[in-house]
């Protein structure tokens, strides 16, 4: 029998073997990227053991942690830390046998629940507040029907047209409308550097801007019930756009000179993939409000005007 000093040399031996092994660099990681990795690395060696803080637990939705790969000994390491970084798919990711990764499966139902908390729930009246815009509704009644009846969501309610007349000014050169659309995430994250972007943009090209406001329950097409309602040559929504499972805060601009309830679409410019992995807010509004003066100038907007 092995007596105790032979086992603790036995222990002792097979822990240090696998300190060995999880120090080994990667295949096809450098030792610069391997070291780099280590240091970024939270205590536990891995992201899905470390935390943000005392007491917290990791966002695994951060950029962060999805810029790590899942992937074990990937051929190339340092190629696809770079993939990575100019892509917002899922890659590397690794799998156990046929199944995703745990960290893989959980990150995929976090993004989903964020998705869908954009599209559910309400823009923080606060931020409304805050950003000087006063609120309207459309003819849907609440969020279902807002979903699910999107003709309603084209149609200001009999409120709102008072509302808009008894506030707004008449006969604007702009007019300026922010609506939730389809998530409310992308208003609270965009909106507020966007919108001042785009009016003083306007402003210094001595170009006329209504009274900007809010449209709870809103679709693309109310837009255009405001431009007949304000006698507004160009009008503007800036509105929240369907979530996926890579950014639940995305938000465009639809354009649109002389616009006609009931017009086609194809009249209509879109500015388009407007959050912080995009276009960003301030770099949005500022084309937005050069793109607006080229659509006044042109008299056109959508297919019809030529850029």
């Amino acid at each position: 029998m092995l007596d105790a000093k032979a086992i603790d040399a036995i222990a002792s031996e097979i822990v240090a073997r696998m300190q060995r092994e999880t120090e080994k660099v990667p295949q096809g990681q450098s030792d610069t990227a391997h070291r780099a990795a280590a240091a970024a690395a939270p205590p536990g060696g891995s992201p899905k053991a470390g935390t943000e803080g005392a007491g917290e637990l990791e966002d695994i939705t951060s950029a962060a942690c999805k810029a790590v790969p899942t992937l074990k000994s990937p051929a190339d390491y340092d190629a696809l830390i770079r993939m990575k970084g100019r892509t917002s798919a899922r890659i590397g990711v690794g799998r156990c046998g046929p199944r995703m990764l745990t960290q893989t499966m959980l990150t995929l139902r976090a993004d989903h629940a964020m998705a869908r908390d954009a599209v559910f729930t309400d823009v923080d009246p606060a931020f409304l507040e805050r950003t000087g815009l006063f609120t309207v509704q459309t003819r849907c009644g609440d969020k279902n029907t807002h979903i699910t009846r999107p003709d309603l969501g084209r149609q200001l309610s009999d409120e709102a047209v008072k509302t808009i007349r008894e506030r707004c000014q008449r006969d604007p050169e702009v007019q300026i409308i922010v609506s939730d659309g389809l998530s409310s995430k992308a208003i609270e994250a965009n909106v507020e550097n966007a919108l001042p972007a785009i009016v003083e943009g306007l402003q210094s090209r001595g170009i006329k801007v209504g009274t900007p406001f809010f449209i709870r329950f809103g679709r693309v097409a109310a837009e255009d019930a405001v431009a007949e309602l304000l006698g507004a040559r160009v009008v503007c929504i800036l509105i929240g756009e369907r979530p996926g499972l890579g950014t639940a805060e995305s938000m465009s601009a639809y354009i649109c000179y002389n616009a006609k309830v009931g017009q086609p679409e194809a009249r209509r410019t879109v500015v388009s993939n407007i959050h912080r992995g995009g276009i960003s807010s301030v770099e949005a509004g500022a084309y937005i409000a050069e793109l607006i003066q080229k659509i006044l100038t042109a008299k056109a907007s959508g297919v019809e005007l030529k850029q």
